[in-house]
């Protein structure tokens, strides 16, 4: 599903040159649960950037679904991130304005679905992440674990190929985080393909595989025994 060969970012500024990612080789099969580990700084979130096609590479070649993406523009990378991939963030950045149902519905509007199928697909997802019973709750009204529950459904509610999720246990403690991974486990087992960035090796372990990175290399791959959830 994902592949990369030789990927670097630039990030370059009129006073200084910073490397964020350097000759980055990556591979990722459909329905793999893939952690990405590293300090802080090493580039992860940069790599998740280009994964979820949010960035463009300095050079070299990226491909999602055998298609080479790399010098794609913003609105090629926009249609082909809004039909197949899916977002899980640290900060829940849900928007505090709009009703737990409204925030999972945001990403169908950009869909073009009529009302009835956003419905339909807002309360199956929902029912899944159970938090039907928050459907008209603001999110400063919920937990953070209900907030990152109502972000998963957000990620899930267009069935995306790809999860991307980024932390996305940082900002919760220990119970509401094993919450969520068990959610994220679920959509694995139903063949969603995830890349998740951590720093925890707990939440590593329920993962197929870890990544580390350091200084914008990958310097080991290693395959898991899966946590039992």
């Amino acid at each position: 599903m994902l592949k990369t060969n030789n990927l670097c970012k630039v990030y370059t500024t009129e006073e200084v040159e910073t490397t964020a990612l350097n000759n980055v080789n990556i591979e990722v099969t459909a329905g793999e649960f893939v952690a990405v580990m590293g300090p802080s700084g090493c580039g992860k979130s940069t790599l998740l950037n280009l994964l979820g096609l949010l960035d463009q590479p300095t050079s070299g070649e990226q491909y999602f679904n055998s298609l080479e993406v790399s010098r794609y523009s913003e609105r090629q990378r926009a249609n082909l991130r809004k039909a197949n991939i899916g977002f899980v963030f640290q900060s829940f950045n849900l928007i505090d304005e709009l009703t737990v149902f409204e925030n999972v519905e945001l990403p169908l509007l950009y869909l073009g679905l009529s009302s009835g199928e956003r419905k339909k697909r807002v309360n199956e997802a929902m029912e899944q992440m159970e938090i039907t019973h928050r459907r008209n709750h603001f999110p400063q009204q919920l937990s953070g674990g209900q907030q990152q529950r109502v972000a998963v459904a957000r990620a899930v509610v267009t069935r995306p190929k790809l999860i991307l999720a980024d932390e996305p246990t940082g900002n919760l403690d220990s119970a509401h985080g094993d919450e969520v991974m068990n959610l994220l486990t679920d959509l694995n087992k139903a063949n969603t393909t995830i890349v998740m960035v951590t720093h925890s090796v707990h939440y590593a372990g329920y993962c197929h595989r870890i990544v580390n990175l350091l200084d914008g290399h990958i310097v080991t791959e290693n395959v898991r025994e899966v946590i039992g959830v």
